[in-house]
């Protein structure tokens, strides 16, 4: 659920929907005999315990299905059954700056879906995202559009854990902007953004600090109702802010959500 209370009021009780395990962790599962939700336990690589309160989990790396995507070259994935409704697109680096186009492709000459990502550190904050599909014959696209020495490590494969549930967001005219603050307890975050049937553009930025962006995420959806944005942000350290902007006219306004996702004991 968004909310505009200070930083410190963004630390959540219980969340549902899904998430993502961070690399190098290890996990303790228990039950919630209060909520009947899955409480995670996970330690990162540096000894600190974090929760999540989740009714799904998606540990995309564990798949074994990553691909390596050189700077400047092209690679795709088809997903010609219908019934694949969504796709989870896992991006990381070795540390280093990612930068690449992700589309999803319906038929010649139509690519109702864009998104342009940027990631200071690759290995840090990596990128994972849920790109809708509906109707079949789809393809998602990878450019990697940074240079040869910077090349990306890609998991796409068919999402299996049904549709997210989110608490109500909150809406956002065409051409404002939006900033919520979070405590540093928080280490991931969900975004999803929707629109009434519309077209929808924005632009996601994660900041630490002033004009420090740490992940830049621009987004453009043929039908944001049918093709959401949703996209799981890593938040470590503090100081970290999240900021929606609305790059339509006013005319399109998007409903914006965003929740913690993991939070540090």
């Amino acid at each position: 659920m968004l909310v505009l209370a200070p930083a410190a009021a963004l630390v959540p009780q219980s969340t549902t929907g899904r998430s993502f395990t961070p690399l190098g962790s290890t996990v303790q599962t228990r039950t919630a005999s209060q909520t009947g939700t899955t409480v995670k336990t996970l330690k990162r690589q540096g000894g600190t315990p974090v929760t999540e309160v989740n009714s799904k989990t998606m540990d995309m790396w564990d798949s074994g299905k990553m691909t390596t995507v050189q700077g400047g070259s092209l690679k795709t994935w088809s997903f010609p059954d219908a019934r694949v409704e969504g796709v989870q697109v896992g991006l990381r680096t070795e540390g280093r700056p990612l930068n690449c186009n992700i589309e999803l492709w319906q038929g010649p000459d139509n690519t109702p879906y864009k998104l342009d990502v940027y990631l200071e550190d690759g290995a840090l904050r990596p990128f994972k995202a849920i790109v809708p599909s509906p109707g079949g014959s789809n393809s998602i696209a990878l450019r990697n559009t940074g240079q040869l020495e910077f090349p990306i490590n890609a998991v796409v494969e068919a999402d299996t854990n049904g549709p997210m549930q989110m608490g109500r967001g909150r809406v956002i005219q065409g051409g404002a902007v939006h900033t919520i603050p979070f405590d540093p307890s928080v280490q991931s975050v969900g975004i999803q953004l929707v629109t009434d049937g519309r077209p929808m553009t924005a632009r996601v930025e994660l900041m630490q600090g002033p004009y420090n962006d740490k992940q830049v995420m621009e987004i453009y959806s043929e039908d944001g109702s049918q093709r959401t944005f949703f996209a799981v942000v890593e938040t470590p350290g503090v100081g970290n802010v999240v900021r929606i902007v609305n790059t339509a006219t006013v005319e399109f306004p998007l409903t914006a959500t965003v929740e913690p996702l993991s939070v540090r004991d």
